[in-house]
């Protein structure tokens, strides 16, 4: 290190002989955590590295009932489910119906995915990391990679830890699960914002908050206002996260401390106000984060892959970042294994997985984009199931994206054309509705007071 460069606080300290492993994680959140536990399991050297120390904050907190069948074949069910909130299903709220709409996953296509939970990700990802040291993986925290240099045997790392003593490996392949960080995606220079889903975010810990009665206490409240919607996410030990995903010109318009308008954007929602009453914000912390939504021109090479946000992440509506993530870490350990035991199938290999990785964020990003438009919210409020749709959207909410037959495709065709339908027959308030929604994504730079929260996991 340059003795004139002060960016980092600690002395360096003289770099250690270069290590040699198979393979090279970067970032210990699930997506990184899991792919290193399934290939230590392998028998290959990995080598897993963590910025942070676990456990850390981390928001993303809901997951989905199609995340219970992976964390089953990672062996560490009983274990999630130790610390979760059940989730059975979503609530829908809007300011523009008296009534709230319930959906629940046993009514999904798939009826053995009937509930998933919520968590605190710190609890979870350092589950998560743990185990992928109980599997053999060589684990690090306090530790940020700050080079990787490529060549056609495999790739050098530089890593420096807390303390500002060196690190460096020789590496047959690297795997990036840096989360919203997406390291090889800014080296590479192939990072790409999305102005489809252009939108901010406030959020913060409750306790205290009101919750649903019964069995649907644990269930995710999702509730639109004016200027975007909320998340209210009960967790076990009595907290509940909430969030206001919002337009970037209303975050832009702040003129008070973050805390103090978070407060008034909640007073638009009077749902998510009135069970917020009694309730106190945890450590009178809110934190704010711009536009997240982006993703890479492409998630492999011959020697490395993207998992999860190091690729792509899109708007947390339907909780998908968590599921995402560990799904591509399942089908990453398959890819890794062909690339370094059967080189002549690598290109095949990777091809399919980078269009693996673009089907999940597409399937929920139609949604998403449409989530604020008035025929979509119609059609959230006021569920019906002919030609199976309703089955055929909570198949979608449940993450159950990638089993396919003809009757689900249809299924879901049909939803869409309902949709289409729909929105021609008001043609006037569909174009208004568009129109609005260009408004409203404008790009409207840096937020005052950002912090960079990664929003779903790496």
């Amino acid at each position: 290190m340059n003795a004139r460069d002060n960016t980092l606080a600690l002395p360096t300290r003289p770099a250690a002989a270069q290590e040699r492993c198979d393979v090279l994680v970067i970032g210990g959140g699930p997506a990184g955590s899991t792919i290193a536990a399934l290939l230590a399991q392998q028998g290959r050297d990995v080598v897993l590295i963590e910025k942070a120390q676990h456990p850390r904050f981390h928001i993303g907190e809901s997951l989905l009932p199609a995340n219970v069948a992976l964390f089953e074949r990672l062996g560490v069910r009983e274990q999630v489910e130790a610390i979760g909130m059940p989730k059975w299903g979503i609530e829908f709220v809007s300011t523009e119906h008296e009534h709230r709409s319930y959906l629940e996953f046993s009514e999904a296509w798939d009826k053995s995915m009937p509930y998933a939970w919520q968590v605190r990700r710190s609890e979870l990802d350092e589950l998560l990391f743990r185990h992928a040291a109980k599997c053999g993986a060589r684990t690090l925290e306090g530790c940020r990679v700050r080079e990787v240099a490529f060549d056609a045997d495999g790739a050098d790392v530089k890593a420096l830890l807390d303390d500002g003593a060196s690190r460096s490996w020789r590496a047959r392949f690297v795997v990036d699960a840096s989360g919203r960080d997406t390291f090889l995606a800014n080296k590479l220079r192939c990072k790409e914002k999305s102005a489809a889903h252009n939108s901010s975010a406030l959020f913060g810990h409750f306790t205290g908050a009101e919750r649903l009665p019964g069995k649907k206490e644990g269930n995710i409240s999702i509730a639109w206002f004016e200027h975007g919607w909320f998340w209210f996410i009960p967790l076990a030990d009595g907290t509940t996260s909430v969030g206001a995903v919002c337009w970037p010109y209303y975050l832009k318009s702040r003129s008070k401390p973050v805390e103090a308008f978070f407060r008034d954007t909640i007073a638009l929602c009077p749902e998510v106000a009135r069970r917020l009453e009694h309730a106190t914000l945890v450590d009178d912390k809110v934190h704010a984060t711009g536009n997240y939504s982006y993703r890479a021109s492409h998630c492999s090479g011959e020697r490395y892959l993207m998992l999860g946000d190091a690729f792509t992440f899109i708007d947390p509506m339907f909780s998908s970042g968590v599921y995402l993530a560990m799904h591509s870490a399942f089908d990453g350990a398959d890819v890794v294994a062909t690339c370094l035991d059967r080189p002549a199938a690598a290109s095949r290999a990777l091809e399919r997985f980078d269009k693996t990785m673009k089907r999940g964020p597409r399937a929920f990003s139609w949604f998403i984009y449409r989530s604020t438009n008035p025929t979509i919210r119609e059609m959230f409020m006021y569920p019906a199931n002919p030609l199976r749709v309703k089955e055929s959207l909570l198949s979608l909410l449940a993450g159950d994206l990638y089993v396919s037959s003809a009757a689900r495709r249809l299924s879901m065709w049909a939803f869409k054309g309902i949709y289409y339908g729909i929105s021609l027959r008001s043609l006037g308030r569909t174009l208004a509705g568009w129109r609005r929604r260009r408004h409203n994504i404008r790009d409207m730079g840096p937020l005052k007071g950002e912090t960079v929260i990664e929003a779903s996991g790496g």
